[in-house]
């Protein structure tokens, strides 16, 4: 199992708006292995997340959800939804920078 992306890990990986401000990423795991595996890796800790969306560490909360084997991320968009120069009006790709950690 290790070595394995998370987008090899997990069932579903999927980001969307939490409120216009607001963005939360799920990540639903294949079984409980996989689940374990990545949340006690340091790579999907809320500094290594902030930091591939180039955020302050504080501003990134992680939830874990053992019963869902999920873990859900949120963190402020860098743009309100639907503002001039927002490229993704519904957050539905945000995922993306998170699909390729080896956890």
């Amino acid at each position: 199992m290790t070595g394995l992306p998370l987008s090899a890990l997990a069932d579903v990986v999927r980001s969307k708006n939490a409120g216009p401000t607001q963005l939360t990423v799920d990540i639903f795991f294949k079984d409980s292995a996989a689940y374990n595996l990545a949340q006690h890796s340091p790579r999907l800790s809320c500094a290594a997340v902030a930091e591939r969306y180039q955020l302050p560490a504080e501003q990134v909360q992680r939830y874990l959800l053992p019963s869902l084997l999920a873990i859900k991320f949120s963190m402020p968009r860098r743009l309100c939804a639907g503002t001039p120069g927002d490229g993704d009006v519904y957050g539905a790709q945000q995922h993306a920078p998170l699909l390729d950690i080896v956890p």
